[in-house]
């Protein structure tokens, strides 16, 4: 009998839908530089991103003037939705187009809502790399499989939310990073580190200068590296002897082609327990980072659960402070 953890975890073969990953890929691109123009920078380029949703993958308040406005899309209905706090909201159907026209119908509904977004118009970390109002090739959209990637990600950015609750330093929120098109999670031990040598396709270095000034451990998924995607784990800069660590689950290893550990989204998909088959690889491939790296352990992760069972975490609260109970 199949068990609901497993079911939760949907099989979602790369190559089944490799030309629909590619066009959301820009689509997401596109949506991600629009959030870029309009806010300030947060260290290692964390303004950026995308968060996961209950339908779909949202760009949250955007700051506007002195309003703002949210773009997500829906893979569940299928849309592209804007909505600005005035009220105005606009959305696109999302079905099989070219970039070219997604970018032209995006940019139109921003005009139409009285928003500009002067973004530069061609995507980063990818060759080539076509202007998006040139791009007539990625034009695939199956929805089916767009909902399971969605419900993929669902899985990951619960698991790696759990695995974040258990560091108190300095750590990234769970969030989608439409460059490398990667779910992403990164813990810092505090200390500077090396200059990044920069060298992403069509991206200048010195952004990942900024987006590894700090020593990191940094985990994620997203759908390459298995014949489902994959689960990582990296360090930046990698302490000697990171590559030869022993790490779990089974079916984990290390990717000399990607200088990082992988856990092929199929074997945590058809382990007697995902959840914990994919928990055992963050926790050991952080650890290798961690422990080679001499990190503060000690001063850097806490019990998620330390105040379980204080009045406010059972909600019998006391009375605050001046509070007459009324």
């Amino acid at each position: 009998m199949t068990s609901p953890s497993t079911t939760n975890w949907p099989s979602l073969r790369v190559s089944d839908w490799t030309p629909t990953r590619d066009t959301v890929h820009m689509w997401t691109q596109i949506v991600g530089k629009i959030r870029m123009a309009h806010t300030p920078l947060v260290n290692h380029w964390w303004q950026v991103t995308l968060y996961l949703s209950p339908r779909g993958l949202t760009t949250s308040a955007i700051p506007y003037r002195t309003g703002s406005f949210e773009i997500e899309f829906d893979f569940l209905g299928h849309r592209l939705d804007i909505r600005s706090s005035d009220g105005g909201v606009r959305s696109l159907p999302l079905r099989p187009m070219p970039v070219a026209e997604f970018y032209a119908r995006t940019l139109e509904m921003l005009d139409q809502l009285g928003i500009e977004a002067p973004i530069r118009p061609q995507p980063n970390e990818v060759d080539p790399a076509i202007p998006f109002a040139e791009d007539h090739e990625h034009a695939s959209y199956d929805a089916e499989s767009a909902t399971l990637f969605w419900r993929q990600l669902l899985q990951a950015d619960r698991v790696i939310g759990e695995f974040r609750s258990h560091f108190v330093g300095k750590v990234s929120p769970v969030h989608f990073f439409w460059g490398a098109m990667d779910l992403a999670c990164t813990r810092f031990s505090g200390r500077s580190a090396p200059p990044h040598p920069g060298g992403a396709p069509n991206c200048g270095d010195w952004v990942m200068v900024e987006g590894y000034s700090r020593e990191l451990s940094s985990c994620g998924f997203w759908p390459g590296g298995g014949e489902e995607g994959a689960f990582y784990s990296y360090a930046y800069p990698a302490p000697d002897g990171f590559a030869d660590q022993p790490v779990g689950p089974e079916g984990a290893y290390y990717s000399p082609e990607f200088q990082q550990f992988l856990l092929p989204y199929e074997a945590a998909r058809t382990a007697p327990d995902p959840d914990r088959a994919v928990a055992e690889f963050l926790r050991t491939t952080y650890e290798a980072a961690a422990n080679l790296g001499r990190w503060d352990r000690t001063a850097l992760e806490d019990d998620p659960l330390r105040w379980h069972g204080a009045p406010e975490a059972s909600g019998n609260a006391p009375a605050a402070a001046g509070d007459d109970g009324a």
